[in-house]
């Protein structure tokens, strides 16, 4: 049952007393700490004086006895009041004394549902109702449970789950429609996505708002428009009927003050061929601007015209502060898997830096209809690699891995790819970014006494060809993992360009330059001099007051911490397994600050799962 939230005001006060600090200096409460995504944290016990101390303080092992086989998580867990939640992918809901990591109580999801790979949310409650730990999951359920009792909240929906898979979404298709991140929380609203198959007519991507104390349907906002509805002529006539993708598999950020919710949408099904929906094909790979307490639209900003790439618009849209010609515009800042960053007025939508439309190269596949240009920033310039030429661009950095380069393309008889190369029905590309991406669903991290915007990207090449698929549309041939050879079961990919393979940036936003990127992560199969390479990653960083950068992410096991200012990685730390997930940072109520990041492996191909843990730092 629901319960009253004055004893839960109590056990805050007390909880914030001992700890000495506000809760919303010591706590980590959503996926990005604020609404806005900046994942910047105040705290300063730890710096870059003294964080070679880092020790692991506790560790919590999410695999219950009973497991078969050990799950991927990208799970970042929240922290607030002293209380650390997890989604378990072991279909569990956990919460943990976040100073000591002793299990207070677990929920488990009915049948064999999982909750979203990549995190929960915190709904602090109201006068009425207790605070709730609210998160979708596999099946297409919205849960919410009481943080307090560790049961589901009777009054949210049928006994606290709430079936998503409405029949205005599945439209008569029996399809997946799943939950992959972590909802939106907007006052007394929860705002979810949805994951969509790659077909051309099958479930709907519309973005929806609950009632968080009801689980009643407050507003819907259509990804692909309606008759009447803006956008509805950027579609050939007919091919907006049934169109799945323009969902959001990926997070939303809200600017609370302002009551603004951005919507970060992917891009229309199928990702890789367009012929049936010629146009640029609005909301698709679009941050779009609502109302967030109607829904109601305000402005869009589209990152690709009639998308054919598999380029989401994966990054959550941090919310962060631009100070510029002596003023201080509040910005948004938007990304999507091709690696170009663009800084917009977060109020009006217009961008910061001049951004211009670029022409790019035709398609040659029957049918289709490429867009002629595409936006691309003056500034910054594009944060991951944008085409491959075999002559020049083959790596060299052994012997062996060279040869292996040279003969895949010969045997897949590869042609050069240019920025925003389409794929061909008759040849093979070596595309770049590929669909892994460069920036991915992690996102960045703010830091605003800097100015600098922190971001993770991976340099993955795909080699793609359309081939006609069952349904009357065009397909990809390959997937993203293509373009590298794994050298050795468990020891990860060695791409066929030259190093970096990762990277991580630093932009500062008030100029749009960038102040510093450095490679992120090693190859320790590489001979000794040629291990500093980079390596492909999934993650966010977060920063803090005292100048640090922490980040997993990397497929090489390691946790590392950069100073803010210059980009130096002054600790490192090898775990069991890699930490494909965002880490949080936080204070206990024995005065210290602690940093958690969730450590599974699992999330690369031929990279399996080999750890289960929850692993939480602090200083001795």
């Amino acid at each position: 049952m629901r319960k009253l939230r004055l004893a839960a005001l109590a056990c805050v006060c007390a909880i914030g007393s001992a700890a000495a600090q506000p809760r919303a200096t010591t706590d980590w409460p959503s996926y990005g700490r604020d609404a806005g995504a900046m994942r910047y944290s105040p705290l300063t016990q730890i710096t870059p004086a003294n964080v070679t101390g880092l020790k692991v303080a506790w560790t919590y092992h999410m695999k219950p006895a009973d497991a078969v086989r050990t799950a991927t998580s990208e799970t970042t867990p929240l922290v607030v009041g002293n209380v650390m939640y997890v989604g378990s992918p072991y279909g569990r809901i956990v919460a943990l004394d976040a100073t000591s990591g002793q299990e207070l109580w677990a929920y488990r999801l009915p049948g064999n549902d999982r909750p979203a790979p990549r995190g929960i949310a915190y709904w602090p409650g109201d006068r009425k109702y207790a605070p709730e730990i609210i998160f979708g999951t596999a099946s297409g359920k919205l849960i919410a449970v009481n943080t307090k009792t560790g049961q589901a909240a009777e009054g949210f929906g049928a006994h606290g789950i709430l079936n998503l898979k409405t029949p205005d979404v599945m439209r008569g298709y029996d399809k997946q429609y799943a939950e992959t991140s972590p909802p939106a929380i907007f006052r007394n609203l929860v705002i979810t996505g949805n994951s969509t198959p790659e077909e051309p007519k099958s479930v709907s991507g519309d973005i929806r708002a609950w009632d968080v104390r009801t689980g009643k349907q407050v507003w819907v906002f259509h990804g692909v428009p309606r008759a009447g509805e803006l956008g509805y002529d950027t579609w050939a006539p007919g091919s907006t009927v049934d169109r799945s993708g323009v969902n959001v598999w990926n997070m939303f950020t809200v600017d609370v003050e302002r009551g603004i919710a951005y919507i970060p949408f992917g891009d229309p099904a199928p990702d890789r061929w367009g012929g049936d929906r010629h146009g640029i094909n609005l909301f698709g790979n679009s941050v779009v601007a609502v109302n967030a307490a109607t829904g109601k639209y305000l402005w869009h900003f589209q990152l690709l015209h009639h998308a054919i790439w598999d380029w989401d618009s994966t990054t959550p849209p941090m919310l962060l502060d631009v100070k510029k010609d002596g003023k201080t515009i509040p910005a948004l800042v938007a990304m999507n898997k091709s690696a170009y960053l663009f800084l917009l007025d977060r109020v009006t939508g217009e961008p910061i830096y001049p951004v211009t439309e670029t022409p790019v190269p035709p398609s040659t596949v029957t049918g289709e209809q490429a867009w002629p240009t595409q936006p691309v920033p003056v500034t910054p310039p594009p944060l991951a690699r944008q085409s491959f030429t075999a002559a020049s661009d083959v790596t060299t950095i052994t012997p062996q891995l060279h040869d292996f380069c040279e003969k895949l393309i010969a045997d897949h008889k590869l042609h050069d790819s240019l920025p925003f190369s389409p794929l061909t029905m008759d040849s093979q590309i070596a595309r770049f970014p590929g669909s892994g991406g460069g920036p991915e669903w992690g996102g960045g991290a703010f830091d605003p006494g800097l100015g600098y915007f922190i971001v993770n990207t991976q340099e993955l090449g795909s080699i793609e060809q359309l081939e006609p698929k069952k349904g009357g549309y065009w397909g990809s041939t390959t997937g993203p993992d293509s373009f590298f050879e794994e050298e050795k079961p468990g020891h990860g990919y060695y791409p066929c360009q030259n190093p970096p393979w990762g990277d991580l940036w630093a932009v500062n936003v008030n100029t749009g330059k960038v102040a510093w990127r450095v490679n992120l992560g090693v190859s320790d199969i590489m001979p000794d001099g040629k291990q500093d390479t980079g390596r492909p990653n999934l993650g966010a960083p977060l920063t803090t007051a005292s100048g640090l950068i922490f980040i997993g992410a990397t497929d090489d096991s390691r946790f590392r911490a950069f100073d803010t200012r210059t980009g130096k990685e002054i600790w490192t730390w090898k775990m069991d397994a890699s930490a494909h997930a965002s880490p949080l940072t936080y204070r206990g109520t024995d005065g210290k600050q602690y940093v958690a990041v969730v450590a599974t492996g699992g999330a690369f191909v031929h990279s399996p799962a080999v750890g289960d843990s929850v692993v939480v730092f602090s200083l001795p």
